[in-house]
């Protein structure tokens, strides 16, 4: 059976026997309510390791002024069902006062430069540093071979990889493929808050990603392809905060570049934000 830890010093007994037993640690950070995607995480992280352990916490930090932390779904048991289907050995469920023993406001920031700034970190001040200092946090308790972390929140694998190096945390990252749903919609905690019609409407994210990166093949100009990517977005009904196009480290790329490329959306459907992203060669 799965095992359920809530106190640190548990975590720390037990990972501890793990190493004592020669065994390599895997770590997964959620925030609970969790889904297939999620599941699928687990399932990768097996292949890397002995034994895999899931954090579950909703995390304060990383949350803006007028953002979900509130009515963000919390679901422990189901989660802890799904993550032992999905093999999963242990769950770390620590409390914000564990996680932040001087309180959120009175908390030791990590501050990552440069990639935190532009898209998400653009229209979102302040996300990117609570990810950073609540991963960093959730590495030093769990103290974990490998961490792997979805590619559906590029932006977000970026700033860890990224941390991960310039602090020399000795953990590998590996980065998951996106789960989609059946009409292509990539699977998100917040997909929840669609209508069955947003649900359905909301695919076409994905049409437009693939767009973009088709007319970026045929040589179309980028600034162009970015526009039209936000008007098409209007006219479907979104709201979008950008369509861009970009290297894999999230640098502008120069007119006419040739190599691995991605292209990302964030967009609001009614009352939830999306975002989504496509890798491709040019």
């Amino acid at each position: 059976m799965i095992e359920i830890l809530t106190e640190l010093a548990a975590l720390r007994a037990r990972v501890s026997q793990w190493r004592r037993e020669g065994l390599r640690i895997a770590f997964v950070p959620t925030m609970g309510n969790l889904h297939d995607g999620h599941f699928s995480l687990v399932k990768l992280a097996k292949t890397h390791a002995d034994r895999v352990v899931a954090s579950v916490f909703v995390n304060p930090t990383q949350f803006g002024p007028n953002e979900d932390f509130a009515r963000y779904p919390r679901t422990p048991e189901a989660d802890a069902r799904g993550l032992e289907a999905a093999g999963c050995d242990a769950v770390w469920l620590p409390s914000v006062e564990t996680m932040y023993p001087y309180g959120v406001d009175a908390t030791v920031r990590v501050q990552v430069p440069g990639v935190t700034t532009t898209l998400e970190g653009a229209h979102r001040p302040g996300h990117f540093d609570g990810v950073a200092t609540v991963v960093s946090r959730l590495f030093n308790q769990v103290q974990p071979d490998v961490a792997v972390f979805g590619r559906k929140d590029y932006q977000q694998l970026a700033v860890i990889r990224y941390m991960v190096r310039d602090l020399a945390f000795p953990i590998e990252i590996v980065g998951a493929d996106i789960v989609r749903e059946g009409n292509g919609l990539a699977m998100s905690s917040r997909n929840q808050y669609l209508t069955d019609d947003e649900r359905a409407h909301a695919s076409r994210i994905r049409q437009c990603l693939l767009g973009m990166a088709a007319a970026l093949r045929s040589g179309q100009p980028r600034a162009e392809i970015e526009q039209q990517a936000a008007e098409r977005l209007r006219a479907d009904g979104f709201d979008p905060d950008y369509a861009a196009v970009r290297r894999p480290d999230l640098t502008e790329p120069d007119e006419g570049e040739r190599g691995p490329q991605v292209v990302l959306i964030a967009a609001r459907l009614g009352r939830t934000r999306l975002i989504d992203n496509f890798e491709f060669e040019t």
